[in-house]
């Protein structure tokens, strides 16, 4: 039996393959590496109208059959038919995004030159549209000699036009140039004669292209560029803390009533203890962060989605590049914002092995969300909710100067591994400026629901787990009548961080603060819910403690400095097990994970006690 046609989607990265992809095969979709390379392969089916089934392909993006890194060899093998594993694609769809198209014929051109039969889908026609682009399809498809099909992606317009196009060319009805140009040709050549093509199919009405520009002037400019973004940067943490107040206000409220509901309900037994101390008081403190993550989250899309975030791609790859990194790293280490795991994942567009590594190194040390629970609550209880200047509060003007300190801390530590273990020449790197849009409020509350389930999630399964287990550690065994211990520290949990209390006791760190750095292991929000876990357990026996906060209880045990040592410790801390997991991942051994955790304790270490120091020389 003959397999199933097989339908590759390649193009530039940013096209709009990936939800092309995800519109036509829908749920029926697989997930793997291509064999022997840490390069994702994602591969789903779908089926024509007349039943004939489908095999889809999605490639990596890439700007040429020229490869530059791991995944860009990976879409020119398979094109060409040489990749391990993988036949030779029956039907390419080129995916063209329609609001740049000059600079995408050119790698089209390239791919129609294969001989294989060629569909382009002139995807992202809607925003051409709005940009005041008109293009002739039918000119556009007499100049490539293959069948353009217009599509909206995201949706999912012409995706009936486009399956029919499908269907035809599996068939056997597919066209190529009758004089097509090698793959690997004069690129200068390429461009020119995308630019005539471009040029024939276009008619550009000069609305958004005039304001992108004259926009640009002051965005891309040498000093003014910089200097917008920092205030953007600025702005963004100012409103973490004075747009979420109310809502964490309102959370921190429901968390109460559900634990006094539950005390005053249920039988004083095991049962009680661990629904209140261990998971509504434990995972609810985590859950009451969630409008601050909302927050940072919906300033972070709404950058991408205006096309600002390329522009600051542009402008930090002049700093990326004096401290030995490629301006490719720039993409992955501002995913690992959100979170390290997908950054480091994102490194395989980097094409220098040891540019690659670096990066990977370094991508804990980028401020993800799961530190900004920690960050709150720190900040919250130690540092007065007042403005320094008007409408610039201290406390964030304190959470930028985190997230800017974890920012040096990469750099600096760029700087030393490109000198020392990772030594080698850095590389540049190709990008396109797409023009400035309004973000569409639908794109944006979905990618925000989308995160708001990622962390809830997390928080009902890894939280909720670890908090649990926790709590059974620091209740048991119960301390004897007449201790002078606490129960905290009395616990099998307090035995455990009494191991690790020798090590952190000189940056200023108590034995609460030894047991919560250790679960904070498995993921940084814990650290939250282990603290609370630990006060909680131990206010049971103490009456002045018992309705006091969190915050306050912190207050009355920590000084300012020991406050301050704990926010540097979780600047540049050793990141959760997930995170060395995908590192020995893509590092294919447990060297680089293991050097990674060592030296991320270091500077942990370093930077909590001089932190500490400081302060307390200071007289804080």
């Amino acid at each position: 039996m003959n397999p199933a046609p097989l339908v590759a989607l390649v193009g530039n990265p940013n096209a709009g393959k990936s939800a092309l992809f995800n519109a036509l095969t829908g749920a029926r979709q697989k997930v793997g590496n291509y064999p022997g390379v840490t390069v994702e392969r994602k591969s789903g089916r779908m089926a024509l109208d007349d039943g004939r089934p489908i095999e889809m392909l999605d490639l990596p993006g890439t700007y040429s059959l020229d490869p530059s890194s791991p995944d860009e060899a990976v879409t020119r093998d398979v094109l060409i038919g040489t990749q391990e594993g993988e036949r030779r694609p029956d039907v390419l769809i080129v995916v063209v995004d329609a609001t740049n198209l000059d600079n995408h014929l050119r790698f089209a051109l390239q791919l129609v030159a294969l001989g294989l039969p060629t569909i382009v889908a002139l995807n992202m026609i809607d925003m051409a549209e709005r940009d005041g682009t008109d293009i002739d399809v039918a000119r556009l498809s007499a100049e490539l000699g293959v069948p353009v099909i217009p599509t909206v992606a995201v949706r999912k317009r012409g995706l009936d036009a486009l399956k029919d196009a499908i269907g035809r060319a599996s068939a056997g009805g597919g066209r190529t140039l009758l004089s097509p140009t090698v793959p690997g040709a004069d690129l200068t050549a390429l461009q020119r004669r995308s630019r005539q093509i471009a040029a024939a199919a276009t008619v550009q009405r000069p609305l958004q292209r005039a304001f992108t520009e004259k926009f640009d002037r002051v965005a891309l400019h040498p000093v003014a560029g910089p200097i917008l973004l920092a205030v953007m940067m600025f702005v963004m943490f100012q409103a973490v803390f004075s747009w979420s107040q109310a809502p964490i206000d309102w959370l921190a409220e429901a968390q109460s009533w559900l634990a006094t509901t539950a005390t005053n309900t249920l039988p004083d037994n095991f049962l009680r203890d661990f629904l209140v101390e261990g998971i509504i008081n434990g995972v609810g403190m985590v859950v009451a962060f969630l409008p601050q993550i909302l927050v940072l989250f919906a300033f972070i899309l709404v950058l991408e989605a205006s096309g600002y975030m390329v522009r600051a791609a542009f402008l930090m790859d002049r700093l990326m590049a004096s401290v030995g990194l490629s301006g490719r790293a720039f993409i992955p280490l501002l995913s690992s914002f959100a979170c390290a795991i997908p950054g480091i994942m994102a490194t395989r567009s980097i094409d220098d092995p040891r540019d690659r590594l670096t990066t990977i190194l370094i991508a804990p040390l980028m401020t993800c969300s799961a530190r900004l629970p920690v960050y709150a609550l720190i900040i919250g209880a130690f540092i007065p909710a007042q403005n320094v200047l008007p409408g610039v509060g201290l406390q964030g003007l304190v959470l930028f100067g985190l997230y800017i300190a974890g920012i040096i801390g990469a750099m600096a530590a760029s700087a030393v591994l490109r000198r020392t273990v990772t030594k080698g020449g850095g590389g540049g790197f190709m990008m396109e400026l797409p023009r400035y849009q309004l973000p569409v409020v639908r794109d944006i509350a979905i990618g925000l629901w989308q995160r708001a389930f990622v962390f809830l999630r997390r928080a009902g399964t890894v939280i909720l787990t670890v908090t649990a287990v926790l709590w059974l550690l620091t209740s048991y065994p119960k301390v004897p009548i007449g201790s002078s211990l606490k129960q905290s520290e009395y616990s099998i949990a307090g035995r455990i961080a009494g191991v690790i209390y020798p090590i952190v006791r000189p940056i200023g760190f108590g034995r609460d603060m030894a047991l919560a750095v250790i679960p904070a292991m498995v993921a940084r929000e814990v650290a939250v819910s282990a603290l609370q876990t630990v006060y909680s357990i131990d206010a049971a026996d103490d009456p002045t403690q018992g309705e006091k906060k969190l915050a306050g209880r912190l207050r009355g045990a920590w000084s300012l400095p020991t406050a301050l040592a704990f926010l540097a410790w979780f600047v540049f801390a050793p990141q959760c097990l997930s995170t060395i997991a995908v590192i020995r991942r893509e590092t294919n051994g447990w060297l680089w994970p293991s050097f990674t955790l060592a030296y991320l304790f270091g500077m942990a270490w370093l930077a909590a006690g001089a932190t500490f120091w400081t302060a307390t020389a200071l007289g804080l």
